[in-house]
């Protein structure tokens, strides 16, 4: 086998690999994720536990006061990288010339929501808060 074809042969392999990296998110995945959006439409005061479970899922953390009232915590951070890279081209990568430069962009957010639950297992109050830096 000729040189030529091997390097085909080489840069298909590659770029196969590579596509079948991304992972795409399913729409089921994403109607799952807790914002404030679907705090302030799902919450309401009076409701079970049972129904906070069913609209935000399991809590991160559960405490109680000197009253013996929980309070629910839910803590989300989510993590956002975005890198850019420019270069020459995959040929010129695989002959050896060309030159490439990337720049790397990261931010974080996060979002607390506490719910507090009266002594009746009904929610009492929720707040909720977020941040991005």
């Amino acid at each position: 086998m000729d040189s030529k074809k091997l390097l085909v042969i080489t840069a298909l392999a590659i770029g196969g690999g590579v596509s079948g990296c991304a992972v795409p998110q399913l729409p089921s995945q994403q109607a799952e994720q807790l914002t404030v959006a679907k705090a302030q439409r799902e919450i309401k005061i009076g409701m079970t536990s049972e129904q906070v479970v069913e609209a935000l899922g399991s809590p991160n953390m559960v405490t109680t006061d000197s009253q013996r009232r929980e309070t629910w915590v839910y803590d989300k951070v989510s993590t956002n990288v975005q890198y850019s890279k420019s270069n020459g081209g995959v040929w010129l990568l695989l002959f050896g010339a060309g030159g490439s430069a990337g720049s790397l962009s990261q931010n974080q957010r996060t979002l607390t929501i506490i719910v507090k639950f009266n002594s009746d297992g009904r929610v009492r109050d929720f707040a909720y808060r977020t941040s991005s830096f």
